[in-house]
């Protein structure tokens, strides 16, 4: 497994790429994408994107945890977590990738 690691830089560098839009404009479309994304999540939205996957906000219940140190309960507080779901597509786009 490499390293690497995909950044907005990344993505806007391709969009300057394969699309041709000026890199200024192309690093502002991510944001844009990226910000409409985060946007819809925070409301509870889900934002699925076809042949990639699907990202959701669940709510989690409060709960007692254990310190595995100390063996102490704690109360954990309830919450929302974000949560992806890959496509079928993207699974198998990713496990042909460790035939190698």
């Amino acid at each position: 497994m490499s390293d690497k690691t995909l950044t907005r830089m990344d993505l806007s560098e391709a969009v300057f790429r394969e699309v041709g839009l000026s890199r200024n404009d192309s690093a502002q479309l991510v944001e844009s994408v990226l910000a409409h994304m985060s946007d819809s999540l925070v409301k509870g939205e889900q934002v699925k994107i076809s042949s990639f996957g699907t990202f959701s906000v669940r709510e989690k219940a409060a709960r007692v945890g254990r310190n595995p140190k100390t063996g102490q309960e704690v109360p954990i507080n309830p919450r929302r977590v974000l949560t992806f779901r890959p496509s079928h597509l993207m699974k198998d786009r990713v496990a042909a990738g460790n035939k190698k």
